[in-house]
């Protein structure tokens, strides 16, 4: 009998994590290899694990039975806009919607942060990406941040409006 998607879900787990574990360093460099594999290098705009690990950016960890299997993270940039960066999921775990579940996370982080954009890069060759980040309510944009317009990337942007704060 297999499992339904509900039951597949269950079994993920999503947190905000040290983007300097081995587990995470092997999924940093297996996106940084399917980058490469589509995109020319001065057009691939990585992130170490170390530049991950730094206090402006939060990562989250997607793990299923303990393996990581999918990341992404928030990147902070100055006048209240956050950065969609890293995303990605294992190939053996695409069509199971974890992508969105991160991106949802990295959304109530910002918000819960008080920003009031989030914007992203991403390739041209990354249709399924797209579509995890339009259903999301993101919407295609010019160029964004310092990032260069090229044939290569697609960029979107989301206005957030802050979560309400809780009265004591």
């Amino acid at each position: 009998m297999t499992e339904s998607k509900e039951q597949q879900l269950s079994r993920i787990s999503i947190a905000a994590e040290s983007a300097l574990q081995d587990d995470v360093r092997g999924l940093i460099k297996e996106l940084n290899a399917t980058l490469l594999e589509l995109t020319p290098p001065e057009f691939v705009f990585h992130m170490t694990a170390e530049q991950m690990a730094e206090p402006d950016t939060t990562v989250f960890i997607a793990r299923e039975d303990g393996q990581a299997v999918a990341c992404g993270a928030l990147k902070r940039h100055a006048d209240g806009v956050g950065e969609v960066k890293r995303m990605y999921t294992r190939p053996s775990h695409r069509g199971r919607k974890i992508g969105a579940m991160i991106v949802e996370r990295v959304e109530a982080l910002a918000r819960q942060e008080g920003l009031r954009r989030l914007v992203l890069e991403t390739g041209d060759q990354h249709p399924a990406a797209w579509t995890v980040y339009e259903r999301a309510g993101f919407t295609r944009c010019g160029a964004v941040l310092d990032y260069p317009d090229s044939k290569w990337s697609v960029f979107y942007e989301k206005q957030l409006t802050p979560s309400s704060r809780h009265s004591p």
